[in-house]
């Protein structure tokens, strides 16, 4: 199974959030989040 990458533009906007260059706005974080959860192999709760 292929792992799933972030795009080049996701991981600057991440980089730039967490450095505290950019304030997110509310589309970011939605924008961020569904980067990361498109990425998670193992859907659901994990025990």
């Amino acid at each position: 199974m292929a792992k799933r990458r972030s795009s080049d533009s996701m991981s600057s906007l991440a980089s730039r959030v967490l450095s505290g260059s950019k304030k997110p706005t509310d589309r970011d974080v939605r924008r961020l989040a569904a980067s990361v959860l498109s990425q998670d192999e193992h859907k659901g709760k994990r025990k």
